[in-house]
């Protein structure tokens, strides 16, 4: 039997804080508080739940697992989530896929692509 995803976990050093900023740019819900770790219900039939996970060392360098979110207006969805606290790193494409590289208030890197966009 294959595996099937059912929650992708972030570390943290503060888990209520990245808490809130998640379940803002998700739009969802806290499923599950234990206080230093959290999980957030998932916000779409099929998608996974997410876990914060307070840590007490944080992981050097970039992280290597990351979030990829796919929207209609990638502008438009970064300012969003720049105005909840996160910061814009990259912005990088493809012939047909333009995305940006979003950093959440604890630094952990995610992107949001658009389809069909160019630079």
């Amino acid at each position: 039997m294959p595996l099937t995803i059912a929650m992708i976990t972030i570390d943290t050093g503060d888990a209520r804080k990245l808490a809130e900023f998640w379940t803002a740019a998700l739009g969802t819900t806290v499923q599950n508080d234990w206080g230093e770790f959290i999980v957030l219900a998932p916000n779409a039939e099929g998608a996974p739940a997410v876990g914060i996970q307070q840590v007490p060392d944080s992981t050097p360098g970039k992280n290597r697992v990351h979030f990829d979110a796919h929207v209609p207006d990638r502008r438009a969805e970064v300012a969003r989530l720049v105005g909840l606290g996160a910061s814009e790193v990259a912005v990088h494409s493809v012939p047909g896929l333009v995305w940006s590289v979003v950093a959440d208030p604890d630094g952990n890197e995610f992107c949001v692509g658009q389809a069909g966009e160019e630079l």
